[in-house]
This record gives structure tokens, sequence and C-alpha cells, in this order.
């Protein structure tokens, strides 16, 4: 089955389910990548509502796009709105550090990023100031919490340093912001509130952004639909 078929039937099965009706904005968000975010919001949130606190907006990391684009979106329900922003990925997952993720994995000492929807816990004072702990919902990011995956401020992740190499750096795991995207996020997303990671790799036009060619990775699909991508190790 191809990556858009599979996306398209998993959306499709997460827009049947109607969630509360006070959670929905009259009008949806305008492009197609949107509207189509607004979809997977509402479906993790089915899958997971019981253990999320705050149901109005929904944080997605879209780790099918390369680092230099805005792939940390802020989705709210309430008012039909997206926001997006820069966030890094995991050493682990893009050894040659060109600004791809390549592989998830739920691992201790991976140094990757975890596939998974997340409830956002306290914020605390931490090597890299205010972080937001994260609590993993599912079989691929549960160790989240003894991992230290949390999502916090960085350098690397400035607009500054996308300007001077191309790309963002790489944290050890955890959703590295910078200062600015940090603060929305601490205001829109902390708290009790959902944040999903998967690689989607949709363009603003509802378009997949194709998995660059690397032989030495192989492609599964991915758990729940989505894109092929490298096994988690």
């Amino acid at each position: 089955m191809k990556r858009r078929d599979i996306l398209k039937g998993t959306l499709a099965a997460g827009a049947a389910l109607a969630l509360p009706t006070r959670l929905f904005a009259s009008v949806m968000p305008g492009t197609p990548r949107d509207r189509i975010l607004f979809d997977i919001a509402k479906r993790e949130l089915m899958r997971h509502g019981n253990a999320i606190w705050r149901h109005d907006i929904v944080g997605i990391a879209d780790f099918g796009l390369h680092s230099a684009k805005p792939r940390f979106h802020f989705v709210n329900l309430e008012r039909g709105e997206v926001q997006s922003h820069h966030v890094s990925h995991g050493i682990g997952s893009d050894y040659q550090h060109d600004g791809w993720l390549k592989q998830f994995s739920n691992v201790e000492g991976s140094n990757a990023t975890s596939r998974g929807a997340y409830v956002t816990w306290e914020w605390y004072k931490g090597r890299y100031g205010t972080s937001v702990r994260l609590g993993g919902l599912d079989a691929t990011n549960n160790a989240a919490l003894q991992r230290y995956i949390v999502m916090h401020h960085a350098d690397y992740a400035e607009d500054a340093h996308l300007e001077k190499y191309g790309r963002l750096g790489r944290s050890n795991g955890c959703f590295a912001m910078g200062t600015a995207q940090f603060r929305e996020a601490l205001l829109h997303l902390s708290g009790g509130r959902m944040l999903y990671a998967d690689s989607l790799g949709l363009e603003e036009d509802g378009s997949i952004q194709p998995v660059p060619e690397l032989a030495m990775y192989q492609r599964p699909p991915i758990e729940g639909g989505g894109r092929p991508i490298a096994s988690a190790f």
C-alpha cells in the first residue's frame, strides 16, 4: 500500500470519531496540511483523551520534514488555528547530521527521538533552564520519563544556528526549540496537554515529502499509518 493511501486511511478513521463539540472551532484551518493536522489531533485525543487534562491545543512534531522547515505545529482545536515552528530531533536519529530524522527509538541511551503521543507535565529547572517533563503514552515512547525526554530551549535550535548551518543542531532525543518557540510551548502546550510525534512529511499544500534515498536504511511501514521509515534499534 502506498504511503499516501495509508495516511489518508488513518486520518479518515480518526476524523470519523467525534469528540465533544465544544472542542472544535466553527472554522477549520485554512491550508490542506492544517486540515490534516486537525484530524490527527482529534484522532490522537480519541486514543489518549483520558490521560490528557486539557484538550484545547495539541502539539504535533512532524519529523518527516527536514529540520530547516517549521515542523512543530501548535494545533488549536478551539480556535481552528495552526502555528508552526522549528524543533530539533535526536542525535541517535540522525548520525549523518544532515537534518533528516532516519529512525526512532525508545531505548535508553539511544539519544534518539521517539514516536508516539506524550502528555506534558510540570515545568522544572534543568540543564537547559526551564524545561517541561513529558510522559510517553504509547509502547513506542513509554520510556520517556526514565530517558529524561523533555521539551527545552537550546542554542542549536535558534534561528541564528539555522541560518549559519542550514539545519538545526541535534538533541539527546528531546524536543529542543529556540527561545521564542519554547516560550510559545510553555504558554500553549504545558500543563497536561498532548504532544504527538511521527514522521508524516506533510508540506503546506498537503503533499507528502519523499523520504531521502539512503540505501543503508530499510524502511518498513510505521505503526498506525504514515510514512515508511527506518526501524528503531
